[in-house]
């Protein structure tokens, strides 16, 4: 089963009186793995389309075509792919290869087919996956989290030490605008970014998991400096985060979360710090 949600594009005054219930309506996707399924979202927001496949009895693949003008899902579309879940099976144009967890994928445009499926249907692999218009068709790559090196910042005492994998990225593997990757918080850190930052250039999304605790909560923080708003984040929820909101979030207690991102550049370092002082 396949089903797809689209969400569409917001101005920054849309929600400035946005209940709770709205907010999270527009930006929060509160299914992204449900087992057998494929569960994706549309968001106008660059024309990302992200979400998770869980296969289990059946391989599963993604058929998009009319949906988006074109004959077959990565016509004129780059794909990346980390499975959080149990181990699986990438099957890519007839090539067949093993995703343990923390396995990565980049797969360029003209692929026509790509089937998910999982080695134990008790522990199902969990593919997120982004996609986003691509210009150009570069090599498919396989990215294991060992091949990474990760870029290690922030400190305990500000409850912000993480590592950074950077599995889309120039340093890895070429793409057209497709950015992706994986943070892991070190115990007694919280906060994944802070201070915050604004990138009017790119838009963002993110799935959250790995929740230390059953009751482990992250609070996404979300819209412009000087008017800031939060979603309560459940395990293996996603958030849509257009260019000019913040992008920061903190947990209860540690977590993981996939950042996906694309627009203008693919120059990671490229944000807009935000002084503490101007955070309201």
């Amino acid at each position: 089963m396949q089903n797809m949600e689209t969400r569409y594009t917001h101005s920054p005054l849309d929600i400035r009186h946005y209940s709770t219930e709205e907010l999270r309506r527009e930006f929060l996707v509160e299914k992204v793995f449900v087992p057998g399924e494929i569960s994706l979202t549309y968001t106008h927001n660059d024309r990302m389309i992200f979400g998770g496949v869980t296969p289990t009895e059946e391989p599963l693949e993604i058929k998009l075509s009319s949906e988006l003008g074109v004959d077959y899902f990565l016509e004129r579309r780059e794909l990346g792919v980390i499975n959080i879940g149990g181990p699986g099976f990438i099957e890519i144009d007839g090539e067949k290869e093993p995703m343990k967890k923390q396995d990565g994928y980049y797969i360029g445009k003209e692929t026509k087919h790509v089937v998910f499926s999982s080695e134990d249907i008790a522990n199902p692999a969990k593919f997120y996956i982004s996609s986003v218009p691509a210009h150009k068709k570069y090599p498919n790559v396989k990215i294991s989290i060992d091949q990474v090196k990760p870029m290690e910042t922030g400190e305990g005492v500000t409850l912000n030490e993480r590592k950074i994998y950077q599995y889309i990225h120039p340093n890895v593997c070429e793409s057209c605008q497709l950015q992706m990757g994986y943070t892991i918080l070190e115990p007694g850190s919280a906060w994944n970014t802070m201070p915050c930052h604004t990138h009017e250039r790119r838009m963002e999304a993110y799935v959250y998991f790995d929740y230390a605790t059953p009751d482990t909560r992250v609070f996404h923080m979300m819209g412009k400096p000087d008017e800031t708003k939060h979603l309560v984040v459940d395990e293996g929820q996603a958030v849509i985060s257009p260019s000019w909101s913040i992008h920061s979030g903190i947990g209860t207690s540690n977590y993981s979360f996939i950042w996906a991102m694309c627009g203008e550049n693919i120059t990671y370092t490229d944000m807009d710090m935000v002084p503490m002082d101007e955070l309201k």
